[in-house]
């Protein structure tokens, strides 16, 4: 029958090595960075995310502006610019009235299929530049998740490493003191007895 000795390691018996404890501390220390530290860097690492990504979403939304369009153009790529069995967005000359400016034309980014005369929403900075429209929140969300997750997974992945790298340490110790309990046990055994 065997029966199943929990914590060993922690209680006082004349066969636990200094390695054991070692090895008990280790085990106790990487679970607590695992189970608290962890979530708590995925945590703070995607909250910055966040408040980072939704000042940077805030200045382009202050600095861009939309309008709607006319494509007047032809597309600047060839028709067979086609990607996975669809066609993507392509650049075609577009035209809009703005209020005190009067009529302006640009080469934007328009949406695939969009054909001469169809009017589109297009993105435009300051200076009437085509651009890509601001992030919205799901875009910030997903951001601060992502970053959030990458950081948390990274920080596992040190601890872990870290403990990995310890074991292999402790190992060798509790190795060189297995050699030091036999070089003082070990005559006794080996000698012939008379």
């Amino acid at each position: 029958m065997r029966t199943r000795v929990r914590a060993w390691r922690w209680r006082r018996n004349p066969l636990r090595r200094h390695s054991d404890v070692v090895e008990a501390w280790t085990v106790l220390i990487v679970t607590v960075l695992l189970f608290v530290v962890v979530p708590l860097v995925g945590v703070a690492a995607g909250l910055r995310a966040h408040t980072h990504a939704r000042t940077v979403a805030a200045a382009q939304r202050t600095e861009r502006h939309q309008v709607r369009a006319v494509v007047v153009g032809d597309r600047t790529e060839p028709l067979s610019a086609v990607e996975g069995g669809r066609e993507r967005p392509y650049r075609a000359e577009v035209r809009w009235t703005e209020p005190g400016r009067g009529t302006r034309t640009a080469w934007a980014r328009v949406p695939a299929g969009t054909r001469t005369r169809d009017t589109v929403t297009v993105w435009l900075d300051t200076r009437g530049r085509s651009v890509t429209p601001p992030p919205g929140r799901s875009t910030v969300l997903q951001h601060a998740v992502t970053v959030g997750v990458c950081a948390a997974g990274g920080t596992a992945a040190v601890v872990l490493l870290g403990h990995a790298v310890e074991r292999r340490i402790a190992l060798r110790h509790r190795l060189a003191e297995w050699e030091r309990a036999w070089a003082r046990t070990g005559p006794r055994w080996t000698q012939p007895q008379a």
